[in-house]
Order: structure tokens, then C-alpha cells, then sequence
């Protein structure tokens, strides 16, 4: 079995406008380095399928996904809040964005593929259960996981979110579900301006202040994460895969290299072999220097692939 790399070619045409960091770019920068890598050749691929309505009603109203649908625009740009829009080919990338998590989750649990990694825009964090936000349409990582849930009767899911912001779209989806753990690290005080005083003990929420570097992210994962993931025994990991947190990007003030992305991907894989039978499905979320995101992702691929 090798590690499923799963994406779409419909994730190149969301475009919000011509300078938001949100960009096309981001796809071809992992894909590219991947290649120049030697990586991309040892991945299965395969294109997303558009998640259905059934899938996306698991975590989100159906009166938020009839609105997504009546707004998408047929030319132009519609804003559904400040910072998140939808161009004419939004739609069908949020559509396979969530359905590649769907099919990750599937070959991960039929044993067709070792693990998988989403290769998708837009991301789907902070979405919530009647909301976009902060470029965010769908929860991609919460359809896959309700999908494990409902569709193969996973009784225990964890999601550990590195991203550089807090996951509030899946806290506000699964905080009430006992099924689901979402274990994330964030900058604080900073966008979206929650999590830091919403921990429960299976919404390990741990903020970091700005500046904080790879130390204190390991700390906060192997004090904070491993002692609640070690009680809760999850049967499957999903990773909200951002590369924010790195010191390069643009958008944020934590100082993670490269390094911390191979360790903490080792740190959960040891999770998931103990806990999990190995299963792992990734989904990228944030990271808007281009180098870096290229260079961390691939750092991260390569991991789960034991290249």
C-alpha cells in the first residue's frame, strides 16, 4: 500500500480575487515540490469526487448548503464574509475539497491505501455548521469524519489541527458529538478569536503566544495532546494540515521550520499505530508563503509515506 494523494483539478480555478493569499499558487507549489522531491511518483493518485448533499448535511444545515448553491455565481465575485468569497468555479472546488476527504476516508479504512493526504483548497477549518469563514466554505475534515462515523461505524475520531489558527468550524461542529476529539495548537490572541477559553476534555484547545517556536509546539503536543489521545483511543486521526505556523508565512507570528512538521507527523503516526491501526487521513488547511508551504507539506507527505 503507499500513502493516496488526492485533489482535483477544479481546486485551481476557485479564485477570490487577483491578491489573496488564499491562491491557486498554493496547489502548484506542494505539487511542484513534490515532484522536484522525487515524492510525487511513490503517491497513489486520484481525482476528488464533489461531495453529495447527504455528506455535507452530516456537519452542515441544509439551509446553509441551499445558500452556498443559490449564491454561487455564474460570473464575478459573491463575498460571503470579509474575507471569504466565491468565483465562478468556487463551488465545484468546495465540492470536491470535501469529497476528497470522503474518498480519503474510504481507501484508508477499506486498507486500499496506508494513509492519504488532500491536496484541496479552499480549506474547511473554521467553516461551522451554518457558516463560511476565513476562507472557509465547507468543513472538509469534518465531512470525512462524520463520513468515518456514519458510512463505517468508527466509534472514536480524533483530529489534531496544527494550523496556526484555531479550528472553530470543527470545534462548533463536534463539540457536543463524544465520538470526536479535536486536539489544536493556535496562535492567541488572534484570528478567529475563540478557543482559548472553550477546552473541554475533548476539545484540547491549547494556545500559543505569538512568537512561540518549535519547543513549545512539542511541548504543547506531547503534554497536552498525547495524555487525552492516550485516554480517548481513537479508531481513526484526521489531520487539519496548516503550515502557518511556520516562521515564514505571512499571515502569522509562530516560528515552526520544517522539523517540527516531520516530528509532530511522526508523533501522530505513533498514534495511530497504536491506537488507530495506522489510519490517517490529512487535509491541507493553511500556509501562504509559497516556499514553505511547498517545503513543509512535502516534509509532511514524505512522512506519512515513509519515503
Amino acid at each position: 500500500m503507499h500513502t493516496a494523494f488526492i485533489s482535483h483539478p477544479d481546486t485551481l480555478l476557485h479564485v477570490m480575487d487577483g491578491n489573496h493569499p488564499e491562491s491557486p499558487a498554493r496547489i502548484s507549489a506542494i505539487k511542484d515540490r513534490l515532484i522536484g522531491a522525487q515524492v510525487y511518483d511513490h503517491l497513489q493518485h486520484f481525482e476528488s469526487p464533489l461531495a453529495t448533499d447527504e455528506q455535507l448535511a452530516r456537519v452542515h444545515d441544509p439551509a446553509y448548503i441551499r445558500r452556498i448553491r443559490e449564491l454561487a455565481p455564474q460570473a464575478g465575485i459573491v463575498h460571503l464574509d470579509p474575507d471569504t468569497a466565491m468565483g465562478p468555479m468556487t463551488l465545484s472546488a468546495a465540492l470536491h475539497a470535501a469529497g476528497a476527504v470522503v474518498m480519503a476516508t474510504d481507501k484508508v479504512i477499506s486498507g486500499k491505501a496506508l494513509n492519504a493526504f488532500c491536496c484541496v483548497r479552499p480549506p474547511g477549518h473554521h467553516a461551522g455548521r451554518a457558516n463560511a469563514e476565513g476562507f472557509c466554505i465547507f468543513n472538509n475534515v469534518a465531512v470525512g469524519v462524520a463520513h468515518a462515523l456514519t458510512h463505517h461505524g468508527i466509534e472514536r475520531a480524533a483530529v489534531i489541527d496544527f494550523d496556526v489558527h484555531h479550528g472553530d468550524g470543527t470545534e462548533d461542529i463536534f463539540r457536543d458529538n463524544p465520538k470526536v476529539m479535536l486536539c489544536s495548537t493556535f496562535q492567541h490572541p488572534f484570528f478567529p478569536h475563540r478557543g482559548a477559553d472553550s477546552r473541554i476534555d475533548r476539545m484540547i484547545n491549547v494556545p500559543l503566544a505569538a512568537g512561540a517556536d518549535g519547543a513549545a509546539f512539542r511541548h504543547a503536543v506531547e503534554h497536552e495532546f498525547g495524555p487525552a489521545l492516550s485516554a480517548f483511543r481513537p479508531e481513526m486521526i484526521f489531520i487539519s494540515a496548516g503550515f502557518d505556523a511556520h516562521r515564514d508565512d505571512p499571515l502569522a507570528s509562530l516560528n515552526l521550520i520544517r522539523d517540527d512538521y516531520i516530528w509532530v507527523t511522526r508523533y501522530i503516526m505513533a498514534i495511530a499505530r497504536r491506537y488507530a491501526q495506522d489510519r490517517i487521513v490529512s487535509t491541507l488547511e493553511g500556509g501562504y508563503d509559497l516556499i514553505s508551504l511547498a517545503d513543509s507539506a512535502t516534509a509532511h507527505i514524505r512522512t506519512l509515506a515513509d519515503i
